[in-house]
Order: structure tokens, then sequence, then C-alpha cells
């Protein structure tokens, strides 16, 4: 009898160091695929390279789905993952007097968390297969690491009734379902009620030069147009790379039903899914920001170049006339 009760002591003060090592490995894995994430919407390092599929992660990331309260979502998962990761450490990291007291404190932290994270990351692989038709390597590496945080989470300790933590679960995965698909519904463009005022987007303030000056002139006489949302900060990082009197030579078309002078119907009926994205001699160019060196070239551009070259990348402006 002392013995059952001296094994069955040590199994709840132990700190399950395995599963935690294991979910802190994937949860540290997932902070720096969202985190990367994150980084290139705030244009802080250069274009990921996406394997398997090329353009579908720009396609992804640039959608109306990829920011929320101003900020790319990938910053929320990077947050939830380094909250996981915290968690999971954390009795490895506690002076040994206290460490099962944590460990038995964070074990039901740990699943409803998980949970969420993968419900809502199945939710987000849904919407990019169904509704944005691209396929995303890092987004759905994200919804593979979460679903087996989650089970890791849940089968990783000696529960004293693992009917009740089931049973939360289950609550978690419904609430979880219909807040995904309620936001998913809202964030909709095409659910969106029109605004005759509109919101506009943030002012561009860096001056121009004659040569940006010349080529916003010659895609706008060509016909070019760039489809955007007032929402969207890679829509203005384009802008940016144009410049304020440039920018006001542009072909732009708002595609968010609340933005000023929005023309949803013209988006709609292109097709955009993505910001920012470029028509250029009526074919659609692959959204995301471009090099005005590039849209030169595509456009049959003669005129002198001089251009900005989006951070982190060479430039590749020439002051020639061709």
């Amino acid at each position: 009898m002392g013995s059952s009760r001296l094994i069955r002591r040590n199994r709840n003060e132990s700190v399950d160091r395995w599963p935690r090592l294991a979910m802190a490995v994937l949860a540290s894995i997932g902070a720096v695929d969202t985190g990367l994430i994150t980084l290139k919407r705030w244009q802080v390092v250069p274009d990921l390279a996406c394997p398997v599929t090329g353009d579908g992660c720009d396609i992804v990331l640039n959608s109306p789905w990829a920011t929320v309260l101003g900020q790319p979502l990938a910053l929320f998962g990077f947050l939830a993952y380094a909250t996981v990761l915290a968690l999971a450490v954390a009795p490895l990291v506690t002076p040994k007097q206290s460490r099962w007291q944590v460990n038995r404190g964070t074990w039901p932290l740990l699943i409803p968390l998980c949970l969420a994270m993968a419900v809502f990351s199945l939710s987000l692989v849904g919407l990019m297969v169904v509704v944005i038709q691209a396929f995303c390597f890092f987004c759905l590496l994200s919804a593979i690491l979460s679903v087996l945080l989650f089970f890791i989470a849940l089968l990783g300790h000696r529960w004293d009734d693992v009917g009740a933590q089931v049973f939360r679960a289950l609550i978690v995965a419904l609430v979880v379902a219909v807040a995904s698909f309620a936001w998913i519904q809202a964030s909709d463009p095409s659910r969106q009620a029109a605004n005759p005022d509109g919101k506009r987007p943030p002012a561009i303030t860096t001056p121009s030069s004659e040569a940006q000056i010349a080529l916003a002139e010659h895609l706008t006489a060509g016909g070019a147009v760039i489809y955007t949302a007032w929402w969207c900060p890679a829509c203005r990082t384009q802008k940016e790379l144009f410049g304020k009197e440039a920018a006001k030579e542009l072909a732009i078309v708002e595609c968010a039903r609340d933005g000023y002078n929005a023309e949803p119907q013209r988006c709609e009926a292109k097709e955009i899914q993505s910001y920012p994205t470029w028509e250029i001699d009526g074919a659609l160019l692959t959204p995301g920001i471009k090099n005005p060196e590039e849209l030169a070239d595509l456009s049959g551009y003669t005129g002198e170049r001089l251009f900005p070259t989006l951070p982190s990348q060479p430039s590749t402006s020439s002051s020639s006339s061709r």
C-alpha cells in the first residue's frame, strides 16, 4: 500500500519532461515560422521562398484575411506559440521545490490554448483551399504544428479525469470554430457593406523623382491598373516605391467595400483575392509588391530609370535610358 502511494506521488510530482521538451521544440518552430511571416509583412526581411507552390504564399499572405486590427495575422500566431513555449518550459526552469505545482498548473492552460490554435489553423487551411484557392506552405506548417501540440498536451500528462478534459476540449473547439467562421465571413470583402464616404489609405510621404512620375504616367496611359485595399500594408509600401506625386498618377482601384471610392465590383469581376495586384496589358500579375524596375520591363517603359527597390533586396535600378 505504501509503495503504491509513493509511486502515485512520484507520478503526480513529475514534470512530464519529455512531452514538455517536445512541445518546446514544436512551439519554437512555430514561433520562427510565424515570426518570419510577420517580418515579411512588415517588410523587414525580403520575400520568403515558398516551397512547392511558388507564388501561393504571396497570394495567401496578401489576402484580406492576412491582416487583423491593422497587424499581420501571423503576429498573433507568433504570440500564441511564444505563450505555449513559455508554459511548456516553465516547470523545467522553476526551482525544484515548486516544480511539480507549476507542472500541474500549466497543463490545464496548454490544452485549451493548443486546441484553439489547432482549430483556428485548420479553419485557415479550409479558407486557403476553398476561398483563396492558393496553397501556403508556411500556413500549412503552422496548422500541423498546432495539431501536434494539442495531442501532446492531451496525451503527455497523466490526467486524473480524462473525460473532463475531453469535454472541455469539445467546448473550446466548438467556440473557436464558430468564432473562426464568423471572423472569416466578416473579413470577406464581398460581404462588407459599401461606404460612400469610405476609409482612406495612409498618406504617402515619400517624394517622387521625375523617373517615378514618368513611369506612373506611362503605366496609366497603357491601361495598367493596381488593385488595392485601404488597410493593406503591402499596398502602402507599393505606393511608397512610387512616391507621393507619382502615386497620384497611378490608376488605383479600391477593392475594400468600406474604402474611399471603392469599386468592389471591378475587383470581384477580376477575381482579385490578394493585394496589391497589378494588371498590365490585360493580364493580372502575381499578387504582391513589385519593384518599379520590374513594372517598367513588363510595360515596355523606355524612359529614364532611377527607381528605389524593396528593402533588403539588391538594387536593379539604372540611370540609363532604353
